[in-house]
């Protein structure tokens, strides 16, 4: 019999009741599983008897096995499953195993809801579940299925029957290019609490249900809880995912006909023939475009996307195109720009389907001519033909130029310098020319309004997997000359070039990592055109046919050298300092890096010139051979690159071999590389004060902005802790001079104490790293100014501002009497007020989304939707406290009710590490979908609490409910975490009591990168 004695340790006294009700726990489940009903017993009474309990079962009870309504007792015969409600089990199909259809049955009879989802649908599965699901649709339970056009596999019969016959609501995706949905899986809810899932590899077909060698896995709410709540989470989420869109036989059979036929291969519809689907875009896609109306909501309406060749920019220029015109409620007159008839009309068919406007457009490319001239695909040969004159300056709302890369040749220029578009959006892989053009800094004041970051496509499958191999090579550099964040390339050459043994070692690890080198398509990467021709010449010698290639060899030689490339001639080419679209080919399955490379942007250039997809290409082999090097070398910025991770991030997947990458790609480090890496990111993380100094020293910058731009290095490399500020570092360097004694001068304060009191207000500012909204940091800037007004003088919504501002600095009210008396002594001190100005018009040219207010009833709030704040900021606006009421803004519980405004302020840390929250924690605060968030109340909060009253009906109440979440509490340097503002929400649906689960829909979709991190399962 199961031993229930308690093992239980000393615990605080807060946390008893918790301990204890785990461990009841424990003994119930102990209980509900015993095998024999005597033992069940005895468990039953020992339970009883460890709660104090004076009441004992007698022997020979009876087991209840179920409960019937009067009225429903002859009419329904339930049948149990062969395995028990509370067990878990796995079904193999195997002789001993009774068949997945038999039990699926079973299940549903007793089922109080019943979720599907698979990758398709037969009829031939359908028809075995025929019984148990007309009675399902006969108890009016909620069906819901999930399924795809994976392979053309679905059967629209099956679909059609499901909806009409069973009562289903049935949700499809119509993906043609991949299926995102590979699960086999039900889920059944009981109001009892006996909830069941199967997980596996069986489809709804016969094969899968009967006789297949298929493998199901039972899960049960008593032996698996946190599996199922898993599971509903996961479910729901999809089911609010836009890829899956609801399907009705009537209005939607024709759709889902034709993309059954289009997956499984045969056309149904000419190539400019619009399809009928609407075009979703995928997540990269959406915060591609938020961070497009972000910089638009700046003033920038000139504006670049950077993203790799198959990753969508044409569907999200499309999608831009139509937001534009809903935004201005009417149809924009269009200019899309390429060099290339195959680019325009596959341009033209998509704007057709984003638009679901077969008839919208005109191709003026070759022998096509427009007639309206309105909405124009038009090549710039042609355009330059018809000369850019004959067009009006203003002839077109918004231009779209794609491969804006060529928009330096004397073509693109005149037609940029011609035509004022209301917006102007280019389109590139890379900005970045071989001749040392940069089209940026060319035409956009150096600013890139979003680029698809490498992990984003990975996940998204528009790139090839890599494998990427650290190898060392046995070189020291750490004697070398470092200028100005790189090392001397002079003595790189004299280091590499020529020495036989490290190429020896390069030809060594290739062999090792490649099939076949007479197979390959490599880039090699050097430092000089010396190294690149020594190094074509050693792989000559060891039978690898290569060439080199440099800014000097003419276009003839370069295009036949890629030819060669392509067509397997040459193996591999030696490059240098080219990164020009002409060495971006799709075949290249091999990357070399010969040359230590510390710039983000140039590894991931160099890693990209093989992500391109293409024919009997699996994956890209990347191998970079790492040598001994100097503490200034930084392999955080390019790992960060890579995989996303923050610097304590990097460490661990160091350490563990990288377990957490996109699906596919691997990063292997040799064990000497291993070190290396893990040694130099190490001192990283310890790059301590006097090293910063130095390195600020050397730069000689002593504006914020410009040190951050010519170093490298991000704001929080400044803003570390609560005892660093730009200015400090400054004077450490020696780049300025003293301090601002003003007060001190003004006010006959001791020196000692005025540098006390500046040194205080010095180490607040990293709470100001995170503004990132144009209103509040204008307004800052202008409260620090010397020439401020009064806080009277000021208007209602620069006065919440004023104490947003004042509370950041001192949340306890910093033993000031008034507001004036705290901002007259902060703008005594000039340095302070001048790095407020700098760090907050840093956070606003870094912000990438587009804020807005709150709406109806707080539009007099001063806090936008999607802006960031930290908790004293959000209750000064929401006035929670203020120093006339003689109540400050300190505040650390989950949920502030501000009644001067009438709002419930929700702060939700959404840290799903597990580490720190149990298993049953993992699902109680998450997003459902970008508009549809779960929360729990306190625990003491019931529906029926005045509190509760107020969450479930706010309107009732003329109160509002605000969301502001964070992922973690504190960054990798401990420094606090703002909140995002997500705006108002309004009560969907509730469960449970104290406490109580809330699904809230919020006003206002929440960012993409929030929802990334906020979702219990991301798309």
């Amino acid at each position: 019999m199961p031993d229930l004695s308690p093992k239980v340790d000393a615990v605080d006294q807060d946390d008893a009741p918790e301990v204890l009700s785990r461990h009841v726990a424990e003994v119930v489940k102990k209980a509900l599983t015993a095998a024999k009903p005597e033992e069940r017993v005895a468990l039953a009474n020992r339970l009883m008897s460890h709660l104090d309990h004076d009441d004992q079962i007698t022997p020979g009870p009876q087991q209840l096995l179920s409960l019937h309504r009067p009225d429903a007792l002859k009419r329904r015969q339930l049948r149990r499953p062969t395995t028990r409600l509370s067990d878990s089990a796995l079904l193999t199909n195997g002789k001993d195993d009774p068949n997945l259809a038999a039990e699926l049955r079973t299940e549903i009879e007793s089922a109080n809801t019943v979720d599907l989802l698979c990758a398709f649908v037969r009829w031939t599965g359908l028809r075995l579940l025929e019984p148990a699901l007309e009675q399902l649709n006969e108890r009016g339970v909620k069906f819901r299925v999930i399924t795809t056009t994976y392979m053309g596999a679905t059967e629209r019969r099956a679909i059609d029957e499901l909806v009409r016959r069973y009562g289903a609501e049935v949700k499809i995706s119509y993906e043609t290019q991949a299926t995102r949905l590979h699960a086999k899986a039900w889920l059944f809810r009981r109001r009892t609490g006996f909830d069941t899932a199967y997980v596996g590899s069986s489809n709804l077909s016969q094969a899968a249900l009967l006789d297949g060698l298929e493998w199901n896995v039972r899960l049960s709410s008593i032996a698996t809880p946190e599996l199922l709540k898993k599971f509903e989470v996961t479910f729901d989420s999809y089911w609010e995912q836009k890829a899956f869109q609801t399907y009705d036989p009537d209005r939607d059979g024709d759709r889902l006909d034709a993309a059954l036929e289009r997956n499984g291969g045969r056309r149904t519809a000419a190539p400019d023939t619009v399809t009928g689907l609407e075009v979703v875009p995928f997540l990269h896609q959406e915060e591609m475009l938020e961070d497009l109306e972000a910089e638009r909501s700046k003033g920038f309406n000139r504006n670049l996307l950077v993203a790799a060749t198959g990753t969508g920019k044409t569907v999200i220029a499309a999608l831009d195109y139509k937001r534009l015109c809903e935004a201005a409620g009417r149809p924009l007159s269009l200019l899309f720009v390429a060099h290339r008839q195959e680019i325009l009309k596959q341009s033209l068919r998509t704007y057709r389907n984003v638009l679901q406007d077969g008839a919208f457009g005109e191709l003026y490319v070759g022998d096509h001519k427009p007639q309206d001239w309105k909405h124009l695909f038009a090549s710039v040969q042609s355009l330059a033909s018809l000369g850019v004159s004959n067009f009006e300056v203003e002839q077109f709302d918004v231009v779209v130029i794609d491969e804006f890369h060529h928009a330096l040749a004397p073509t693109y220029r005149q037609l940029l310098d011609y035509l004022q578009p209301q917006q102007l959006l280019g389109l590139t892989a890379t900005p970045e020319r071989g001749d040392g053009g940069n089209v940026a800094k060319e035409f956009f004041e150096g600013r890139t309004a979003s680029a698809l970051r490498l992990w984003d496509a990975l996940d998204a499958d528009l790139l090839v997997p890599f494998h990427y191999f650290g190898v060392s090579d046995d070189v020291d550099l750490s004697r070398l000359e470092w200028k100005r964040g790189n090392y001397d390339t002079a003595q790189l050459d004299r280091l590499y070039t020529g020495n036989d043994a490290r190429a020896a070692k390069v030809i060594r690890e290739l062999r090792d990592k490649v099939v076949g080198t007479e197979h390959m398509r490599a880039l090699g990467f050097c430092v000089s055109v010396q190294h690149a021709h020594y190094m074509a010449r050693v792989f000559n010698d060891a039978g690898i046919t290569s060439v080199a290639v440099d800014g000097g060899t003419d276009e003839a030689a370069r295009a036949d050298a890629l030819a060669r490339l392509r067509n397997r001639e040459v193996n591999c080419i030696f490059a240098v300092d080219i990164f020009n679209e002409g060495l971006d080919i799709p075949e290249v399955d091999t990357i070399l890096m010969l040359r230590p490379t510390q710039s983000a942007t140039i590894f991931l250039q160099q890693l990209g010139r093989g992500l391109r997809r293409a024919d009997d290409k699996a994956v890209l082999t990347v191998l970079d051979f790492i040598g001994q090097q100097r503490r200034e070398f930084r392999f955080d910025l390019r790992y960060r690159a890579l995989t996303g991770y923050g610097r304590k991030q990097l460490e661990k997947a160091v350490e563990e071999e990288f377990p957490y990458l996109p699906s596919g790609s691997q990063i292997v480090l040799d064990r000497v590389a291993q070190k290396v890496v893990l040694d130099n990111i190490k001192a990283q993380l310890r790059f301590n004060r006097n090293q910063l100094i130095n390195d600020v020293a050397s730069y000689g910058e002593t504006v914020l902005a410009s040190y951050l731009r010519e170093s490298g290095n991000d704001v929080k490399t400044i803003y570390r802790s609560t005892r660093d500020s730009w200015t400090d570092y400054l004077r450490q360097a020696q780049l300025i001079d003293g301090f601002s004694p003003l007060e001190s001068v003004l006010k006959g304060i001791h020196h000692d104490r005025s540098s006390a009191e500046e040194k205080k207000l010095l180490g607040r500012m990293a709470a100001l790293i995170h503004v990132d909204d144009p209103g509040r940091a204008e307004a800052y800037s202008m409260l620090v100014s010397a020439d401020a007004p009064r806080y009277a003088e000021l208007g209602t919504r620069e006065q919440s501002f004023a104490r947003m501002l004042f509370y950041t600095l001192w949340d306890d009210g910093g033993g000031f009497k008034t507001y004036d008396d705290g901002l007259d002594h902060l703008r005594a001190y000039g340095f302070v007020c001048s790095e407020i100005k700098q760090i907050v018009s840093l956070g606003v040219a870094a912000s990438k989304h587009a804020a807005k207010g709150l709406g109806a009833g707080l539009q007099h709030i001063p806090l936008l939707t999607h802006a960031t704040y930290r908790r004293e900021e959000v209750l000064a606006a929401l006035q929670f406290g203020s120093l006339e009421l003689g109540k400050n803004v300190q505040h650390r519980e989950g949920v502030a009710w501000c009644p001067a405004t009438a709002t419930d302020a929700f702060f939700v840390t959404l840290n799903k590490d597990d580490r720190k929250h149990s298993a049953t924690t993992m699902y109680k605060d998450y997003a459902i979908s970008p508009e549809l968030f779960h929360w729990e109340s306190q625990n003491a909060t019931s529906s029926t609490s005045p509190t509760g009253k107020r969450y479930l009906d706010r309107r009732a109440h003329g109160s509002h409910i605000v969301l502001f979440t964070r992922d973690t509490a504190e960054d990798e340097s401990g420094l606090t975490v703002p909140y995002t503002c997500l705006g108002q929400m309004d009560y969907l649906q509730h469960s449970g009591e104290k406490p109580i689960g809330i699904t809230w829909k919020l006003h206002r979709p929440m960012p993409v990168d929030v929802y990334t991190k906020a979702a219990a399962v991301a798309r």
